[in-house]
């Protein structure tokens, strides 16, 4: 959900809306890139002061749980799977749509860790992905101009003044709906609905009922086989009928993420109570700006997003101000660089970081690079250029012989028609059918299992053509 912005705050335009001198507030001196401009400044203070007195939505030894695990993929012993809505919407923090999303991401799971024969990090893109940045703080049709839709965090889609005037009460509906997304998180991961056998058999239905089903076949039989043989043995798979589950979103939003960071009484370190990791986008990492001085200031494991124009310098300072420990969990980088740009772009980076001795996390969204616009308008990507990105990222990592840590993709677990091709494939003039993202277009249900399967035969089979300290 980026958008190739350059539109900046100004220094401590956010200062009014938050205990100043509390935990996460070192950054109201900077500039503040991508806030809304809230039009009373009084409800503003109100809104986030009724924030600082809610309860966390997720709890330090939780983040510290997921900080281990991502400790673990940047030592090549794990892999990241994060996934879901490029914005969720309040109308859709539904039981249906979550079931849809977490259903997904676990079958994707289930394959990626049966391929890599390692752990599957799994974190849902949901429970606060309800801000976006925009190109432009307005938007004009017929003549009317209005402030820009922000995500429903801040304003409403509909192109009405009212709807589109910046309401910062709307930053509780977001905590709500977070926490209802979380409570519903939690209790289908723990009872019964991540059952491996439930999530298989999911599977096996998705790779009988798809067009490119029997290039899937021999993964599927294998995964069946395997549980058959457990079963045999009398293996109890009983702990296999829960899943671990995380949740993260960009942290754009700096008087919510302010408001939600608490102190951790035993060891002093803040957290973000938000979610269980944050990023920062391509367009608010200025190493100067006030979300890299945020950032740096809570315990969360964290994530930059890359796009193609980052440079070794730029990606070697945020690493001095993100992670100048170099503790290995603490930073993910993931890399938006385009099916095009990717080879080019990906190697000079992952060497440089590496002679430095960081242990980042390097993951691939192969999403925001890929975009267009279709002749009906809409916008959208290409299945094909997806996987192509996803492919050129594991390439690199092969022939340099570092680990490529794993994907970060936008998707539903819904039938939509927002991005093109795929196993069953959505064609061009299929898009007005189910266009239904607020944002940009997502991998539909079939198309992220496509991705899944297809992502676990790369990681089976590294290419014959290359070797580790090659060049693709």
């Amino acid at each position: 959900m980026e958008n190739e912005s350059s539109e900046t705050g100004q220094p401590g335009e956010s200062g009014e809306t938050g205990a100043a001198g509390g935990p996460g507030d070192s950054w109201r001196t900077l500039v503040a890139a991508q806030q809304p401009d809230w039009p009373d400044r009084r409800e503003a203070a109100a809104a986030t002061r009724w924030l600082t007195q809610a309860p966390p939505l997720v709890l330090a030894a939780e983040c510290d749980r997921l900080r281990e695990r991502m400790a673990a993929v940047a030592r090549g012993e794990a892999v990241l799977l994060q996934g879901g809505d490029c914005a969720e919407t309040f109308g859709e923090a539904t039981s249906q749509g979550v079931r849809g999303k977490l259903r997904t991401l676990l079958q994707m799971a289930v394959v990626l860790t049966h391929a890599t024969a390692l752990p599957v990090v799994k974190v849902g893109r949901m429970a606060g992905q309800y801000a976006k940045p925009r190109s432009s703080p307005v938007e004009s049709r017929d003549g009317l101009t209005l402030p820009s839709y922000r995500g429903d965090a801040v304003n409403g889609a509909a192109f009405t003044e009212e709807a589109r005037t910046p309401d910062p009460w709307r930053m509780r509906r977001m905590y709500e709906a977070s926490a209802t997304t979380l409570n519903l998180v939690r209790a289908l991961t723990t009872g019964g609905f991540a059952d491996l056998r439930q999530v298989h058999d999911w599977n096996k239905g998705f790779v009988a009922g798809s067009a490119a089903g029997r290039r899937y076949e021999r993964i599927a039989d294998e995964i069946d086989r395997t549980l058959a043989f457990m079963q045999a043995c009398g293996v109890g798979l009983g702990e296999l009928t829960s899943a671990e589950f995380f949740v993260g979103h960009e942290g754009l939003l700096l008087d919510y993420e302010a408001a939600l960071t608490r102190p951790e009484g035993e060891t002093g370190r803040s957290y973000a109570a938000s979610g269980h990791l944050l990023w920062i986008g391509e367009r608010t990492r200025d190493l100067d700006g006030a979300h890299v001085e945020y950032f740096s200031r809570i315990a969360n494991p964290i994530a930059v997003k890359l796009g193609p124009t980052a440079s070794a310098d730029d990606v070697l300072g945020l690493i001095d101000r993100l992670d100048p420990a170099r503790e290995p969990g603490r930073l993910t980088l993931v890399v938006r660089a385009g099916a095009d740009r990717v080879r080019d772009v990906l190697p000079t980076l992952v060497e440089k970081v590496t002679a430095e001795g960081a242990r980042v996390c390097w993951v691939s969204d192969p999403m925001h690079g890929n975009t267009f616009t279709a002749p009906s308008g809409h916008k959208t990507r290409r299945f094909d250029a997806v996987l192509d990105e996803v492919r050129g990222f594991m390439e690199v990592h092969h022939a340099l012989g570092t680990h490529p840590g794993g994907v970060h993709v936008e998707l539903t677990g819904d039938d939509v028609t927002e991005c093109v091709g795929g196993g069953n494939a959505v064609r061009t003039e299929d898009l007005a059918q189910r266009y239904e993202t607020a944002c940009d277009p997502r991998l539909n249900h079939d198309q992220s299992l496509d991705l899944a399967f297809l992502l676990a035969e790369m990681y089976r089979e590294r290419p014959a053509t290359l070797t580790p300290g090659s060049r693709p």
